[in-house]
């Protein structure tokens, strides 16, 4: 693996683990977008801009793949920089 490849997996391991509070404060959680939160609003408005579905790479669903693997993303994300750097 080469050094930018490690630089840019480590940067995207330290970008999740960094958004997950956010996400988790904002209601993107690991059992979905919690109902009546800031979440909820946002996957709205998206959906109606967007013709009723989200957009893929949208920030509602980075968000929603960050609280969905929070819990155990993070550690799994960590372990998996560290295998492939071994």
């Amino acid at each position: 693996m080469g050094l930018l490849t490690c630089i840019a997996v480590a940067a995207g391991a330290a970008g999740s683990v960094a958004l997950a509070p956010v996400a988790l404060a904002l209601g993107f959680t690991s059992a979905g977008i919690a109902a009546g939160s800031t979440a909820a609003s946002m996957m709205s408005a998206a959906a109606v801009a967007n013709g009723g579905g989200v957009a893929a790479g949208s920030l509602v669903a980075v968000l929603q793949s960050v609280g969905a693997t929070s819990v155990a993303g993070a550690g799994g994300t960590v372990a998996g920089i560290i295998a492939a750097l071994v």
